[in-house]
């Protein structure tokens, strides 16, 4: 191998492993944002649940008035 060519393969080499922690960095901040929108939507469902519940079992409007029969 001549030496430009073996200089070729290591600017090569340095350019995929910039490009490998650039998008390793990319994965990891999409999996953090990945967590947070899952535990949000956790949360979503949990008071959607309670909502919910608290309709059918209270039968109140969430604000103290009693929902027609109707409803």
């Amino acid at each position: 191998m001549t030496e430009a060519r073996i200089i070729e393969l290591e600017i090569k080499a340095a350019y995929q492993e910039d490009l490998l922690q650039t998008l390793n960095q990319v994965v990891s901040q999409q999996q953090q944002q990945i967590d947070r929108l899952e535990k949000t939507c956790t949360l979503l469902n949990e008071r959607i649940k309670s909502v919910s519940n608290e309709r059918r079992d209270g039968g109140n409007d969430g604000n103290g008035h009693k929902v027609p029969p109707h409803y």
